[in-house]
């Protein structure tokens, strides 16, 4: 049986050791709502993300990695029912650094936080890959930030989530 062949999220020729803010996005495998559930209907009960135990292992680890580079910052994130949502700043710090796939920070730090979270969940619950978006501008920055912070409360309008 043949693989298929899976289309590049990459921006082509864009060097990702950068520096720069990036929305992330990484989604559960085969998409299945393990992360967390969204309580709330709205109105004065305002949509909140209420953490399944992998979305409690997520959350540990994504504050762990916050702590251990000292070139990135999350910024905001948000772990949905079947997907998280992080913003995250990279910084220069100085070193050099050759472009290359294997010494992106971007990729390291989704590897890591990926296989920090399945080593203490036992299994592989993540999709092979993610996507990402380069933040272009400060008005780029805050429609993330805000599509961040209101994706509970959309939610109720996408059932793929």
């Amino acid at each position: 049986m043949e693989q298929s062949k899976r289309k590049p999220t990459r921006l082509k020729d864009y060097d990702y050791s950068s520096a720069g803010v990036y929305f992330l996005t990484i989604c559960s495998k085969d998409r299945k709502l393990i992360f967390s559930r969204i309580v709330g209907d709205g109105d004065l009960d305002v949509p909140r993300v209420c953490l399944y135990r992998h979305g409690k292992i997520i959350e540990k680890h994504i504050e762990y990695m916050n702590k251990i580079y000292d070139n990135i910052r999350i910024d905001n994130y948000v772990i949905m029912p079947n997907h998280i949502h992080i913003l995250l700043s990279v910084y220069d710090n100085g070193m050099s650094r050759s472009p290359s796939p294997t010494n992106d920070i971007i990729p390291s730090f989704v590897g890591t936080l990926k296989r920090f979270v399945n080593r203490e969940v036992g299994e592989n619950i993540f999709q092979r890959s993610y996507n990402d978006h380069i933040i272009r501008d400060e008005q780029d920055y805050l429609a993330r930030w805000n599509y961040i912070d209101n994706n509970p409360i959309k939610r109720n309008l996408d059932d793929l989530n």
